[in-house]
């Protein structure tokens, strides 16, 4: 059974995000994208606990998750762990997986210690990130720790700014433990692949939500049973025999792909970034390293490598920013929101059009530049310039002159 699984999300208890990150609101949205398993992010806070406890029910069907309005749920948080390794700061994001809600709780008494759960739905604990693993492994061996976005340059593993050059440096002896990385925005899993020391983790994708709308730029793709237990397996193993592909943002979209100052509109690629010595020309400050520097600097293959056993991947668009570009409207416009959910009501979710609709089918049913658009977005004929220090990446389909025969005339669905 093959279905789609976005595991890191975040609820409305975490700061700048959604009021609609509630259980109904999430459970609606992941239907119009054709999301099979959400992670219910943020058990750590004790009154998104009280949520889930109330309006999930243990599925009958389905070991170790839970289900709203036919939704799969699995327990998941990220948690911020704060620590000092040979006098330097580090801050790194980790995802917690549970297969119940006694173990959440479990887990909860314990991290309590550590620092305010209540304070937002991503915690800063200050705590080593082995003992994280040691605490959160001792409550129940099925549980789960996996690096958050592990290039981000603030909060990643690898990250420029508080990260590691090695997961052991960070992790020490409870690497043994680590089985998965997740990849982030800014980079994508055959920028990872260049690195060696990774090829034993499986690579995995979410969207690290705060609104509904952004569920599912990143997911993963599993052909296994819907089960925790065999996501786990599959996780622990990296089986691609049932782990089909991830589905990626192009990481020139994420926010911290190039480096540079966002303050002073300072854009730079590694090699302008060498040439500068790392200085901001304008403020006289070292620019944000972002994360295809850190992979040119840490890597030890070409580009283009693929090792053996590594597990494919998509890039998409989301489908929302398509209709937009395609009509020419902001995504939040009233128009594009109607032509949407139009869609993906005809059609049977948002990844069935982007993923899975045979390209005769997308010119038939959808109008001229939509189809033309997601069939670009398939081949990668798009251009981007990257995200910086905080700033997402801009992602053009058409040029200037087809945005202006879109703007003289109104374009329609159906």
């Amino acid at each position: 059974m093959e279905f789609i699984a976005d595991l890191h999300i975040h609820s409305k208890y975490s700061r700048a995000t959604s009021p609609q990150m509630n259980v109904k609101d999430l459970a609606w949205s992941a239907r119009s994208k054709g999301i099979t398993l959400l992670g219910t992010g943020d058990f750590t806070h004790p009154l998104w606990l009280l949520e889930l406890k109330k309006n999930l029910k243990p599925s009958e069907k389905n070991p170790g998750l839970y289900e709203h309005e036919g939704i799969n749920f699995m327990l998941s948080a990220e948690v911020s762990t704060i620590f000092y390794v040979d006098g330097k700061a580090h801050q790194i994001h980790n995802i917690i997986f549970a297969p119940s809600f006694e173990a959440a709780e479990k887990i909860n008494l314990e991290l309590e210690k550590y620092g305010s759960l209540g304070s937002d739905g991503r915690p800063m604990l200050h705590i080593e990130a082995e003992k994280l693993v040691k605490i959160v492994l001792s409550v129940d061996k099925e549980c789960m720790v996996i690096p958050g976005h592990v290039w981000t340059p603030h909060f990643g593993l690898f990250g420029s700014q508080s990260g590691f050059d090695k997961i052991e440096y960070c992790y020490k002896d409870q690497t043994k433990n680590i089985h998965a990385l997740e990849t982030g925005l800014s980079s994508d899993p055959a920028m990872n692949w260049r690195w060696s020391a990774l090829d034993r983790f499986t690579l995995i994708s979410n969207s690290d939500s705060h609104s509904p709308a952004k569920m599912g730029r990143e997911a993963n793709v599993f052909n296994c049973k819907l089960s925790y237990f065999e996501i786990m397996d599959v996780l622990r193993k990296k089986d691609k025999n049932r782990f089909s592909y991830t589905i990626e943002f192009f990481p020139e979209e994420g926010k911290y792909h190039f480096d540079g100052h966002r303050n002073c509109n300072i854009r730079f690629s590694p090699k302008e970034t060498k040439k500068h010595n790392g200085i901001c020309p304008v403020c006289k400050k070292p620019v944000v390293v972002g994360v295809l520097n850190r992979v040119d600097k840490l890597s030890d293959r070409p580009e283009g490598f693929v090792p053996p056993n590594a597990i494919p991947f998509k890039s998409l668009i989301p489908l929302q920013e398509i209709i937009a570009e395609a009509m020419n409207k902001g995504v939040a416009t009233k128009g594009v929101q109607e032509e949407y959910k139009a869609c993906v009501q005809k059609f049977g979710g948002e990844f069935e059009i982007l993923l899975k609709m045979k390209e005769g089918d997308l010119r038939k049913n959808l109008a001229e530049k939509v189809a033309e658009a997601i069939i670009r977005v398939r081949n990668g004929k798009v251009n981007i310039k990257p995200g910086f220090d905080g700033e997402y990446g801009t992602i053009e389909i058409f040029g200037e002159e087809e945005k202006q025969e879109v703007a003289e005339k109104q374009i329609t669905l159906f």
